[in-house]
């Protein structure tokens, strides 16, 4: 089934873009154009991104644009979309799109919205005052938490027991 929309209509806000190397997980060292999302209800007191939760702050960029973008400035076939919080959209168009221009679609994401996307890799980080959707356990592939203190750490435990065995 072919997307009707029109690329030219779909747009996300987009704080920033570059071309780097993964820093962390599975695939460190890989490099990566990383898309990073503005809009998150998280609300992190550790976030280092906290100007990327206000979604209006940021320019809506259609997929058209996105795609120009990618052509310009990435020299890897490797998509990380990230935020923010990136599950707040529907990331199908997005990552549709990707995929059928040959890129690899990899998100790094809270889980706190039901997953959408067409995803290679899933990256979930959960946060223990903003539950997961049951769907980003199913759907992870990387489990990543912050662990602070006692609790946070019995959290992991706790997490770790949701995602499927593969993760």
């Amino acid at each position: 089934m072919q997307n009707s929309l029109n690329p030219d209509e779909i747009s996300y806000p987009i704080m920033e873009s570059f071309y780097t190397l993964q820093g962390e997980g599975f695939h460190q060292g890989k490099a990566a154009y990383f898309i990073r999302l503005g809009g998150c209800d998280v609300g992190c007191h550790w976030c280092d991104v906290k100007d990327s939760w206000d979604a209006e702050k940021h320019p809506k960029i259609n997929l058209t644009s996105i795609q120009e973008l990618l052509s310009k400035e990435s020299k890897t076939d490797l998509v990380v979309i990230t935020g923010g919080e990136p599950l707040m959209y529907d990331m199908l168009p997005l990552t549709n799109n990707l995929v059928s221009n040959g890129y690899k679609t990899h998100i790094e994401t809270s889980g706190a919205y039901e997953v959408t996307g067409n995803w290679d890799w899933f990256c979930l980080s959960p946060k223990k005052f903003k539950a997961p959707h049951e769907s980003a356990f199913v759907a992870a592939d990387e489990l990543k938490i912050i662990v602070f203190n006692s609790s946070d750490f019995d959290f992991a435990l706790q997490s770790a027991q949701k995602v499927n065995p593969n993760c």
